[in-house]
């Protein structure tokens, strides 16, 4: 991966341009304690794939936990007659948390857990001569993001060093990468994304897609707030800096952290937001791409199921198709993005990781940034479909496709402890 900008020093000092090169500034100082998540181009279709990238008659049922009945279409677990109320036109929250298939990290909470004791073995692993790179994966990948918090503090309570300083002055290349990302909050190592796919000559929309467009309201806040304090910049203007249109327009919604989380479901407006959207696209000269923004960036992940459910029933194909066809560039990557998620974010994930690896070159950044910030979340969903879709499980690509140090760092997070 091409050396990049340092991240600003831990001292109040930053760095005009953040990054990921052990040549410039250090990382910020992490605070004492950290929530983790709560919570390009297409491949060629694979099984469980239609050609245009998509599941083409829904994720398959296998991935539903104890039980749950097979999901259709939208990712919805069939509905049954009784669990519907006919006078309120809404499906009960009780139901709704059938839709979606439970999400499990393979980083879990590391116990008995001792920040001190951690960071002596850190402490051990940068003594003397040469790095004990060992040492330093198995702490790191078998503690949860918080504990890794605590670990840091910890060190400059002991030691009057910040760790993650010490550990840039000892690594280098990808893996120093991956270990600096592990060090920051979820919140801080976001924002870092973003200001890196902005900063500079040229924009990583692709990013700025994954994060903005991935993440719950209360993690965009948390960015938000991270992006200020850290570069003192808001994150807003500087997304409008450095794109234009519709598709500025839909990243600045994303940024807003405002989308109904409500989990009951609304059929009669459901139907009604259906017709809406394919009148503003096929039935319409040209293409009314506020109105899709309106609903992709507003409406929940539950009421958006529904939505997509209702405009196939209503147009005869899927709403992916609809965005192929009146779309393009970013925004369409963005809009589909968005449906990806409503989907099956686990599949959006394993295609973003596959994706990364496929064909010659590595994209390095996307595949460090997928699983730092999924491994706590619900990396177990997407190795299962990185292997439905693909053929292959995740830790064969990434054992082919990379190796030494950061190889094993990065099979350790997928692997969990």
């Amino acid at each position: 991966m091409p050396a990049a900008p340092g991240y600003p020093s831990s001292t109040g000092a930053y760095s005009a341009h953040p990054g990921f090169s052990a040549s410039q500034g250090g990382y910020p100082a992490a605070p004492p304690s950290a929530a983790g998540y709560p919570v390009g181009q297409h491949p060629q279709p694979q099984a469980g794939y239609g050609t245009s990238g998509y599941p083409a008659q829904g994720y398959p049922s296998a991935q539903q936990p104890g039980g749950a009945p097979p999901m259709g279409m939208s990712g919805y677990a069939q509905q049954q007659s009784a669990g519907y109320n006919t006078q309120s036109g809404t499906v009960p929250q009780q139901q709704q948390q059938m839709y979606r298939p439970k999400e499990q990290g393979t980083i879990k909470p590391y116990s008995p857990f001792n920040g001190q004791a951690d960071a002596e073995l850190l402490r051990k692993a940068m003594k003397g001569f040469g790095t004990d790179e060992k040492a330093i994966v198995d702490v790191l990948t078998r503690r949860t993001n918080a504990q890794r918090q605590k670990i840091v503090l910890d060190f400059k309570t002991m030691y009057g060093k910040d760790l993650i300083k010490e550990l840039k002055s000892e690594l280098s290349g990808r893996f120093e990468d991956i270990v600096l990302a592990l060090l920051l909050k979820s919140s801080d190592y976001d924002a870092m994304c973003l200001h890196k796919a902005i900063e500079g000559l040229g924009t990583d929309e692709g990013a700025l897609i994954e994060i903005l467009c991935t993440r719950s309201n209360k993690q965009i806040l948390d960015i938000k707030q991270a992006y200020k304090t850290l570069f003192r910049r808001d994150l807003e203007k500087d997304i409008l800096g450095d794109t234009s249109g519709h598709f500025g327009r839909l990243l600045v919604s994303m940024t807003v952290g405002n989308r109904d989380e409500n989990s009951n479901v609304d059929v009669a407006r459901a139907q009604a937001d259906a017709k809406a959207l394919h009148a503003a696209g096929e039935k319409k000269w040209g293409t009314d791409e506020s109105k899709f923004n309106s609903i992709l960036a507003a409406q929940s992940i539950a009421q958006l199921q529904r939505v997509f459910d209702e405009y196939q029933k209503l147009s005869g194909h899927t709403i992916e198709r609809a965005i192929s066809s009146e779309m393009s560039g970013d925004l369409k990557q963005g809009m589909t993005t968005i449906v990806k998620v409503v989907r099956n974010s686990a599949a959006y994930f394993a295609e973003q990781l596959y994706t990364s690896m496929k064909g010659l070159g590595t994209n390095d950044r996307q595949l460090v940034r997928v699983i730092v910030t999924r491994c706590e979340v619900d990396m177990v969903q997407i190795k299962q479909e990185f292997q439905r879709n693909y053929g292959k499980t995740l830790e064969s690509f990434i054992a082919d496709d990379t190796s030494g140090d950061y190889k094993k760092i990065l099979l350790a997070l997928v692997s969990g402890n």
